[in-house]
């Protein structure tokens, strides 16, 4: 029997993620293919429809192309896998979720004007958990130690012994988000509610990731009113305000704001210095202060690029047997300074657009709503907003003035098409390093 299935699978690998493809379209097994249609074993329903909603466009395309026929789909629950596959999960659910970065501590926090209102919060509700700010919601940008002061506060916590370890969860929105859906597969959701549910303590990262997935928002708005409802700690943490995640629930925007929101601003020079200093001495890197005031100013905000200039440069003096010094600094970190020096412009943009795809500059910025124009126009916002620091109003005045809402659409559909379209993610890739290279 001639097994089409496996015709196919290598080429969804490349298409989707790798976790996409390990989840649904790896379990999928071949049973028959016979006048045009193809058979395969799922576990469970809740599987065959996530597979149905999701990926049979895909799969359907491409056994078409195998077969030069068009090709339905069927299929099959098999009971047996679901048996086997139960006991896996029944594995993988016992990881523990106390399992703090040991470097994450308030001690190895620097503390400066951008931060101090988020540390001071959170060493409170370290202190104090359930009673003093409750649920605390931190937000900033990437990189600026939102993690960080996380994984400080179950240090704290297990550190002082004021809570029981096992009763301590960290998890990122995004494994939360995981777990919920292996659970709704293998019907484990009485024991993934059991689980959140009990924490005295629960610390959730970049909880933006739920954004738009109803479900995992469902139930998590259900396991923040249990824990809040018994006086349990909830920390999130976010990369924009609640009230600007956009695609969230108006419930749960709400319910973070019942408690303290304390914002994480970029660092200021002597804050960045200080980051230097701190993580040296902890690196044991002998870092003269000219060569730290030297990487502060080059290096953008984001700590954890700080941090790795900062083991850049020991790691070469160390291997070369070197001093360091803000000659060598500028050496390793040429890169860098020519990155900063060079400008992108949204003109610079339409110029590579338009010549890609053979359009004018005139039509893309023209109110033409042919495929031909607007996708060309859709790459330019995505590539404005990206390599820019225009604003997207400022974007979209730069492009005959389209509104806010339309900017923000064209952005959300370039990264949805070059998710699933690999020739697309290319093509703009492509477009990226010749502005880039300009």
């Amino acid at each position: 029997m001639f097994d089409i299935l496996s015709q196919i699978k290598p080429k969804i690998a490349g298409i989707i993620n790798e976790d996409s493809y390990k989840t649904w379209i790896e379990p999928l097994r071949f049973i028959d293919y016979k006048d045009g249609k193809c058979c395969v074993s799922v576990p469970n329903t809740f599987f065959r429809d996530w597979v149905i909603e999701n990926f049979e466009p895909i799969l359907v395309a491409l056994l078409k192309d195998v077969a030069k026929e068009n090709v339905k789909m069927e299929y099959v629950l098999k009971k047996e896998e679901k048996i086997e596959e139960k006991k896996v999960f029944a594995v993988k659910k016992a990881a523990p979720y106390n399992n703090f970065n040991p470097r994450y501590t308030f001690e190895g926090f620097v503390v400066g004007a951008s931060n101090q209102f988020a540390n001071a919060a959170c060493l409170a509700v370290a202190t104090n958990p359930g009673k003093t700010y409750n649920p605390l919601f931190i937000y900033g940008g990437v990189g600026l130690g939102k993690t960080h002061l996380l994984n400080a506060v179950g240090n704290f916590l297990i550190r002082h012994g004021g809570v029981n370890a096992d009763r301590i969860c960290y998890i990122t929105a995004e494994v939360f988000t995981n777990e919920l859906i292996n659970s709704l597969r293998y019907e484990k959701m009485d024991d993934f509610r059991n689980r959140f549910r009990r924490m005295d303590v629960l610390l959730i990262d970049d909880i933006q990731f739920i954004a738009g997935k109803e479900r995992t928002q469902a139930e998590f708005f259900h396991t923040f009113n249990t824990l809040y409802d018994n006086m349990k700690q909830v920390v999130v943490t976010s990369d924009k305000f609640p009230r600007d995640i956009e695609h969230f629930e108006e419930r749960l925007r709400s319910r973070f704001e019942w408690g303290l929101i304390a914002d994480i601003q970029s660092p200021d020079l002597e804050t960045k210095v200080a980051i230097l200093n701190k993580k040296a001495e902890l690196e044991n890197i002998d870092l003269p202060n000219d060569v730290a005031f030297f990487v502060a100013s080059i290096v953008d905000d984001s700590v954890r690029s700080l941090e790795g200039s900062l083991i850049r440069i020991g790691a070469f003096a160390s291997l070369n047997n070197v001093p360091i010094t803000v000659g060598l600094a500028k050496e390793i970190m040429g890169h860098i300074i020519k990155e900063k020096k060079k400008e992108i412009t949204i003109d610079m943009i339409l110029k590579e657009v338009s010549s890609y795809f053979s359009v004018k500059v005139s039509d893309i910025k023209s109110g033409k709503r042919v495929r031909s124009v607007m996708i060309p126009r859709q790459v330019t916002i995505y590539l404005s907003r990206r390599l820019t620091d225009t604003s997207l109003v400022g974007i979209g005045e730069k492009l005959g003035g389209r509104d806010h809402a339309t900017i923000i659409h064209s952005i959300k559909r370039v990264e949805e098409e070059m998710k699933i379209k690999k020739e697309f993610k290319e093509i703009v890739e492509k477009i990226e390093l010749k502005v880039k290279s300009t």
